[in-house]
């Protein structure tokens, strides 16, 4: 019964809660703002959409993962950028505003790419006929789960500022308190399995962080974006949505899978102690 209150109603509740937060600190001049920055906004979304899936599949072949994890990786690399992007980009002197807005676009658009990548995992670590067809009613879920409580936080933000601003700091700590307990059920959930597969997964999942924040800032500094916007985009792509990528694997409508689970509970467990260095390293170099 415990089991099933997690996958059923905390997974859920959780992604929504933290969707709402993200809502709350999203306006529309975020999506207009695309056009200010086309250079940036083009460069992370190549980096997030197509130059980290092809990186995840080298590093989960490189370290011989299991397929379940392997496939759990990729559901973390086609998942968006995580909104504590926003708190390391901050700290790094990163160009906040370009991280809210890779944000808002990359969630929307990964509703059309997650499921290809996903399948395309499926089909690549686990063999043919393991893809699940991109069926309506599995679309409308992750839209109900994902694009709604955004939606409903905008519309806050826009038209109830004062309410949005008085929600802001609780559905924050909400936030943190349900990726907490969603990572933690997840670990728990397979204890039995979670100290090998940390054995297994362990170092991939950190050569994968540091490929993304790697890629995520070096990649724009050849393309010569400036550097508080490549700050920017190497934490949202460094620091993925792994709660929505633990929902997906665990959700009994969608995968079902707990050990996929795995890979982005201990990822997101790596990416603070990463970032926090990533931003103290850039922080010092931007220094006179």
């Amino acid at each position: 019964m415990e089991q099933s209150i997690i996958t059923t109603v905390l997974l859920p509740v959780a992604l929504a809660v933290i969707m709402l937060g993200l809502g709350l600190s999203l306006t529309l001049a975020d999506f207009r703002r695309v056009i200010i920055y086309p250079r940036a906004v083009a460069v992370g979304l190549t980096c997030q959409m197509l130059i980290l899936p092809a990186i995840c599949v080298g590093i989960a072949h490189a370290f011989h993962l299991a397929p379940p994890l392997a496939v759990g990786l990729m559901l973390l690399a086609a998942s968006p950028g995580g909104a504590t992007a926003n708190l390391f980009s901050h700290l790094a002197k990163g160009d906040v505003a370009l991280n809210i807005t890779l944000t808002a676009v990359n969630s929307v658009l990964s509703l059309i790419t997650l499921p290809f990548i996903v399948n395309f995992a499926l089909e690549h670590f686990l063999g043919e006929g393991q893809a699940i067809p991109l069926q309506f009613s599995k679309v409308l879920q992750v839209v109900a789960i994902v694009i709604v409580p955004v939606t409903i936080g905008m519309l806050l933000r826009a038209r109830r500022t004062v309410l949005a601003n008085r929600l802001d700091k609780p559905v924050r700590i909400a936030s943190i308190v349900f990726l907490v307990l969603v990572m933690v059920s997840a670990l728990v959930k397979e204890r039995a399995i979670v100290a090998d597969a940390f054995r297994e997964v362990g170092l991939a999942a950190l050569a994968f962080n540091l490929a993304s924040m790697f890629v995520g800032y070096t990649v724009p500094r050849l393309c010569r974006v400036e550097p508080r916007q490549a700050v920017a985009i190497g934490m949202e792509i460094g620091i993925h949505n792994g709660t929505l990528a633990i929902a997906i694997a665990s959700s009994p409508s969608l995968l079902n899978n707990p050990a996929m689970a795995i890979p982005p509970a201990i990822y997101a467990l790596i990416m603070f102690f990463t970032a926090a260095a990533f931003a103290g390293f850039v922080a010092r170099r931007s220094r006179p």
